[in-house]
């Protein structure tokens, strides 16, 4: 069956899940696989959620966006956030709606927290932070609270060393009443997924992002972020933490030279590449991993796709 010819039978829920670290090719990738099975892209980077936050965050092109329909990107404005069960529920909104319209929803990203979340269907209490009640409990020594919360929740697995996840362990199940384990519980989402893994070899792959970051410092990331502070938008807001802005920032605060800030950029996306293979692992037997520096990857892809697709 050519793949051009294949259409989505009715009560069939595809996902497919492409899945890699930044600057992989994750995006060419998906906009090639999304033109042969009438997808649409579904955004699971973090960082695209941000309006105006364009170049740093190697956002796909107007061009691109334009050829292929994506969602969940340019969605809050840098002073805004977006809690992790707020994405959830709109990625599974939107999956619904795409895979309605009889199109391949495709999710891509890097953002492991954010696939995991969708994929796996974590439980998310949706407990809002409480200040009040955290400072109350910031004043307790770990060990009481780590006592309360065995007593309140046994089947907790949380690291009692780890004081601010136990602090919100039992802000949650002080709030809601219901012992943060059960609210967490996992419940597969309705739909038949396929996860592709993109990988390159580590030399490659950091020479690729290296050369990302020159391209990313031609293309105007510093005239960027200067717009975005002339704006009011300031450095401790949790989108300029991204990477490049963070570097950047320092420079345009005189606390470091522009080259040693490119530099240190590049540094620090070598090890963030590192900390997202974490999340994505090549001995994970639930993803199809295939090296995107063969020049074949996008036929080898698309053949399992169909396999994929065919056996409904």
């Amino acid at each position: 069956m050519a793949s051009d010819d294949l259409q989505l039978a009715t009560g069939n829920r595809p996902l497919l899940v492409l899945v890699g670290a930044t600057a992989v090719g994750k995006t060419a990738l998906s906009l090639a696989l999304a033109q042969q099975f009438n997808g649409e892209i579904i955004s699971a980077d973090s960082r695209l959620f941000y309006r105006g936050m364009d170049i740093g965050t190697a956002k796909p092109t107007l061009a691109e966006r334009t050829a292929v329909p994506h969602h969940l990107i340019d969605i809050c404005n840098p002073d805004e956030t977006l809690s992790l069960g707020a994405y959830q529920k709109l990625a599974y909104q939107t999956i619904n709606e795409v895979q309605g319209h009889g199109r391949l929803p495709i999710l891509v990203g890097g953002t492991g927290q954010y696939v995991k979340a969708v994929i796996e269907g974590w439980g998310i209490p949706a407990v809002a932070p409480q200040p009040a009640l955290r400072e109350v409990l910031s004043g307790l020594d770990g060990e009481e609270l780590a006592r309360w919360l065995r007593t309140l929740d046994p089947a907790s697995q949380i690291d009692p060393r780890n004081t601010r996840r136990v602090i919100r362990a039992l802000e949650v199940t002080l709030v809601s009443g219901v012992p943060i384990s059960v609210l967490q519980r996992k419940s597969p989402p309705p739909y038949t997924i396929k996860v592709i893994g993109l990988y390159r070899e580590r030399a490659a792959h950091y020479a690729r992002i290296d050369a990302r970051v020159d391209e990313m410092m031609a293309a105007g990331l510093l005239a960027e972020l200067e717009g975005l502070r002339a704006a009011g938008y300031g450095r401790a807001l949790p989108a300029m933490s991204g990477l490049g802005y963070q570097q950047l920032w320092a420079y345009l605060d005189g606390k470091m030279a522009l080259d040693t800030a490119v530099e240190r950029i590049k540094f620090e996306t070598h090890r963030f590449a590192r900390h997202q293979a974490a999340w994505f692992r090549r001995d994970d037997p639930t993803i199809s991993w295939f090296d995107a520096a063969q020049s074949d990857v996008g036929t080898a892809v698309a053949e399992q796709v169909v396999a994929w697709l065919s056996e409904w």
